[in-house]
C-alpha cells in the first residue's frame, strides 16, 4: 500500500475492486437488433435471431380455422387491442409452431421471444425486461410445452397468465404449443387423484394452467385430400415441375411408409423430391 496515496484515490480502488467481485449485470437487450429473440437464461441475456425458420403463411394448407383464429387474435394485439394467449394443442407435425412463426411474420413491428420450455422459472427475470421496452409488442413464445410429475415451474407460468401481482406485462401476448390439451401427461393427473388427500382439488390446480390460455385451438389428424393439397402447395410453391398423378403417388407412398399423414410428413416427402431433383428449396 502506499501510504502516500491521497484517501480519496484509495477509496475510488476499493470501489473498483468492490464493484468487480459483484455479480455482472446482463447487457440491456437492443430490440432494434432483429424481430425475433431468443432467451438465454443462465446469462439473462436476449440473442436476436438473424432469420427466423418459417414458412409463408400461404404454404399451411388443412388449417384454415386454427390459421385465421390465431391470425385476428395477433392482429388485435399489434393494433393495442385487448387479445388472448393462446395454447395451440393437439396432433404432431400438424403446424402448430410453423403456424406461430407463420402468423408473426405477417406483422413486421411485433418482436418474436422464444423461451425454452426448460427456461419457464426464469420468466420472471425475461418478463421484466420485456415489460421495460414500453415501445415494443412482444410475442413470447414456448414451443412443445408440457410438465412432468416432479416439476413445479409451471407456477411460474400460472402466475405470467393470471393471478402474479404484476400479472402479464400489457405490451407481452403468451403463446405456446403442446401435443397435451391440459399441458399434464394423463398418468400425472391419474397418479394425483389416486394418492391426494383431496383428488378434486389436487387435479383442478394441475390442470387449471390450461385454463389460462383465453385461446385453445386444436389441431388434428389430416385427412387424404389434405394431405394431397399440403404437398401440391409445396410443389407449386417451389416450382418442382413433377407430374401431379406421379406427386400424388409418391406422396401417398411416402406417407405409408411413415404411418400417419401431417404436414411434418408432406414437407419431409417434398425436401426428398427436391434432393432427388436437384432442386434447392
Amino acid at each position: 500500500m502506499n501510504f502516500q496515496e491521497p484517501l480519496s484515490g484509495l477509496f475510488e480502488r476499493i470501489a473498483q475492486a468492490i464493484e468487480r467481485l459483484g455479480p455482472r449485470l446482463p447487457p440491456r437487450p437492443d430490440f432494434g437488433a432483429g424481430s425475433a429473440f431468443v432467451w438465454q437464461a443462465e446469462t439473462e441475456t436476449l440473442l436476436p435471431v438473424s432469420e427466423v425458420n418459417r414458412l409463408p403463411l400461404a404454404l399451411l394448407k388443412g388449417i384454415d380455422f386454427a390459421r385465421e383464429t390465431l391470425l385476428e387474435n395477433t392482429r388485435r394485439f399489434a393494433a393495442g387491442l385487448p387479445a388472448n394467449n393462446a395454447l395451440l394443442w393437439g396432433a404432431r407435425g400438424m403446424g402448430k409452431s410453423s403456424l406461430v412463426k407463420a402468423v408473426h411474420g405477417e406483422f413486421p413491428g411485433l418482436k418474436l421471444v422464444e423461451i425454452h420450455r426448460e427456461d419457464i422459472a426464469s420468466l420472471p427475470s425475461l418478463l421484466h425486461r420485456l415489460r421495460e421496452a414500453k415501445h415494443h409488442r412482444f410475442i413470447l413464445f414456448c414451443d412443445d410445452l408440457s410438465f412432468e410429475a416432479q416439476d413445479t415451474s409451471y407456477k411460474s407460468l400460472k402466475a405470467m397468465l393470471e393471478g402474479g401481482i404484476e400479472g402479464r406485462p400489457g405490451n407481452v401476448l403468451f403463446y405456446a404449443t403442446s401435443n397435451r390439451r391440459h399441458l399434464m401427461p394423463r398418468d400425472m393427473v391419474e397418479n394425483e387423484r389416486s394418492t391426494a388427500i383431496n383428488p378434486a382439488e389436487a387435479v383442478e390446480e394441475k390442470l387449471s394452467l390450461s385454463d389460462r390460455f383465453g385461446l385453445w385451438i386444436g389441431f388434428h389428424n389430416c385427412s387424404q385430400d389434405e394431405f394431397l393439397a399440403m404437398v401440391r402447395g409445396y410443389a407449386e410453391h417451389y416450382r418442382l415441375g413433377i407430374e401431379e398423378k406421379t406427386l400424388c403417388a409418391e406422396a401417398l407412398a411416402w406417407a405409408r411408409g411413415r404411418g400417419s399423414r401431417s404436414g411434418r410428413v408432406a414437407w419431409q416427402y417434398i425436401q426428398d423430391l427436391a434432393g432427388r431433383l436437384g432442386r434447392a428449396l
